[in-house]
């Protein structure tokens, strides 16, 4: 297949729109799925990739890899794969299609971008690897080429086709990677784990802040050298504003000493919410960056039994402030299409001037907006009396959340109603 042969019609039952990119051993379409009304890309192997006497079976190992994981990487900061066909005509995957294009024209110095959005991309980054790591893969082949970018900080990774799966299968893929973002022991053909993922998250970090890679080299030979016994130059000497807490992250997620590096993707991420929370991160930067937002979800107890699809979905629909001493959130008997939860600080809750309650971090209020049908007016005033960090959710941005989104809200107000009716009990009671 050339590149001056015209596009299929359509693949299998997929009708094709237009080419996206081609590669050594497969083209990427872009094609409508007509079941669910949705643009995907369809990648097609071409006919002569598996017949390639010296590669041939890599490359077939490669589509194995990457198809076997069809359905079952489901994260929102991973790139779907919703089906794969293998018959006597054709070879190929169907995956979510992303159109913003990857991270690859952002690793330059002629189009860098903002530090705090960097932070934002490899936080999510991390995000999605861990999942994957829970499921027994790392990827080994992380590159900006395979992190689809789309919107200010959204993210997916891509492209699993070189991971090593912990299936008990003897005859994983071996020897494969791109150079210039390998660990120490990728290079080395040692045994690997996700900490090689880290490595190389921490290269793409590096490449992203710095607009250059780590190591420079002529051939791939000085690259493994290099790789393997030279350190790096900081990536805050190619961008003086990079604060040294950043620099720390990318030495520490590419030490070539394992016992230096990061143990687990949960520390990574940490971290990086922890820069961004507490680095001047330049101009750009918001009040409340999605990993701001998911780390104090994550911590809350009312999210505890919300996994990270969810705690996203929450991320997005929600609204985030910061609210002072004295402020009146809410007020009773006006009507109220939204419910609060109080991620940091502390609220009063009153009726007709009677103290009814105070609320800390984690508590709700206001639910009763989205739990009933009919349209409720607000039976307290809720006033803050310290400093206080708010989340809002509207109800009808809510009704359109996931099923087991609305389940898991179902089940944390309801474990919530259960332990005030047992208190107000309990006070009548005398106990």
């Amino acid at each position: 297949m050339t590149g001056d042969t015209l596009p299929p019609r359509r693949i299998g039952k997929y009708p094709v729109l237009k080419e996206l990119g081609r590669g050594a051993t497969s083209i990427v379409y872009l094609c409508n799925d007509p079941f669910y009304d949705r643009n995907v890309a369809v990648k097609l192997v071409m006919p002569e990739a598996f017949q390639d006497q010296s590669r041939g079976k890599l490359y077939r190992k490669i589509f194995v890899t990457e198809a076997s994981l069809a359905g079952k990487l489901q994260h929102p900061h991973i790139c779907q794969i919703y089906d794969a066909v293998a018959d006597d005509r054709q070879q190929y995957i169907v995956m979510e299609y992303i159109d913003g294009g990857t991270l690859e024209r952002h690793g330059n110095a002629q189009d860098l971008l903002p530090i705090d959005r960097v932070v934002e991309v490899i936080f999510k980054c991390t995000r999605a690897l861990e999942f994957a790591q829970k499921m027994g893969i790392t990827h080994r082949d992380l590159k900006p080429a395979n992190i689809l970018y789309s919107g200010a900080t959204d993210v997916k990774v891509s492209d699993f086709g070189a991971a090593l799966i912990a299936s008990g299968d003897a005859t994983q893929i071996s020897a494969i990677g791109s150079p210039a973002y390998m660990s120490p022991e990728q290079v080395k053909e040692h045994a690997l784990d996700h900490r090689t993922d880290i490595y190389s998250l921490g290269v793409v970090l590096y490449q992203l802040l710095a607009g250059r890679l780590p190591f420079q080299a002529t051939n791939n030979f000085s690259l493994i050298y290099q790789i393997a016994n030279v350190e790096p130059q900081p990536p805050s000497s190619y961008r003086p504003q990079i604060p040294a807490a950043l620099d720390a992250i990318v030495k520490r997620a590419m030490a070539k000493d394992l016992a230096q590096r990061y143990a687990t993707w949960e520390d990574f991420s940490l971290d990086l919410a922890e820069v961004f929370r507490n680095e001047d991160l330049g101009e750009h930067r918001e009040q409340f960056a999605d990993s701001d937002k998911f780390e104090s979800l994550r911590k809350l107890r009312f999210f505890a039994n919300f996994t990270d699809a969810e705690l996203w979905q929450v991320a997005r629909i929600s609204n985030w402030r910061s609210a002072q001493s004295g402020e009146l959130l809410m007020k009773e008997g006006e009507a109220g299409n939204f419910f609060c939860l109080l991620a940091e600080g502390q609220v009063r809750v009153s009726r007709k001037g009677k103290l009814l309650n105070i609320l800390h971090a984690g508590e709700c209020f206001g639910e009763m907006a989205y739990l009933s049908k009919d349209e409720q007016l607000r039976g307290a005033d809720v006033t803050v009396t310290a400093v206080s960090k708010i989340i809002s959710v509207p109800t009808q941005k809510l009704a359109q959340a996931s099923d087991a989104c609305r389940y898991k809200f179902d089940r944390a107000f309801m474990e919530i109603l259960v332990e005030r009716l047992t208190m107000a009990n309990a006070r009548l009671s005398g106990v």
